[in-house]
């Protein structure tokens, strides 16, 4: 398959879940940071995001929930270029100026032919605009990020939906995960991979087993995870 080496990078709880609730205001970035056992050792997630691939994948939907749309300041130029799947949009001409503002290269990639990247790629250089006319196909959408845009290495920080589509298509060669020192539960809290479940004995060949490549205990409880994907 012609595409980058993919990545997935995340950080969840021990039951595998991405976010402290099942709404759209609850998301450990805001929640972690206010709690005692997990605020002391979560700088270190954001220590190793900083070590992750010169191209990130993630949604508007993720974006949004963030709230990048509010953001008024003046942001610091990255290194990284983003690759931003939005068919909703989830994201507003204000989040789409901040996120060109703040990444290498942004590389909008959409159904929605009223995108509002399409009203302000004119303004900025570096926005790129991947256009689909019904369902992204995610494997030509890796090849065209390969091919085009000269991607090797991509890493993936998106919603259980997405990562699950991602992954049983065979897509992601890599986790790497942050395992958070609590119990979250909740049936409707996303997890680290959501999405259709498997119904018949048939689809068991969707599940992907990996291998372990390394385990390393971090401070204040947290844990490392890296393995590799068998496709």
């Amino acid at each position: 398959m012609n595409k980058p080496e993919i990545t997935l990078f995340m950080l969840m709880s021990v039951d595998g879940k991405i976010s402290t609730g099942d709404t759209e205001a609850m998301d450990f970035d805001k929640d972690f940071p206010i709690i005692i056992g997990l605020k002391e050792g979560l700088h270190q997630y954001y220590d190793l995001e900083q070590q992750t691939d010169l191209f990130s994948l993630n949604t508007g939907k993720v974006f949004a929930k963030i709230g990048i749309n509010e953001k008024i300041d003046d942001p610091v130029k990255l290194a990284v270029s983003l690759v931003v799947i939005d068919n909703h949009p989830h994201l507003t001409e204000k989040g789409v100026d901040y996120l060109a503002k703040k990444a290498k290269t942004l590389i909008i990639v959409t159904t929605n032919k009223s995108h509002p990247a399409f009203e302000i790629k004119n303004t900025f250089k570096n926005i790129e605009i991947i256009s689909y006319d019904d369902k992204i196909d995610l494997v030509d959408l890796m090849s065209k990020l390969k091919n085009n845009f000269g991607v090797e290495k991509l890493t993936i920080q998106s919603g259980g939906t997405m990562n699950s589509e991602f992954i049983r298509i065979g897509l992601v060669d890599k986790l790497k995960l942050v395992v958070a020192p609590a119990l979250i539960g909740g049936a409707q809290t996303p997890t680290i991979m959501d999405g259709e479940s498997i119904h018949l004995s048939e689809e068991l060949l969707k599940i992907k087993t990996l291998e372990l490549v390394r385990a390393e205990s971090l401070k204040d409880s947290y844990l490392l995870l890296e393995y590799k994907v068998i496709n």
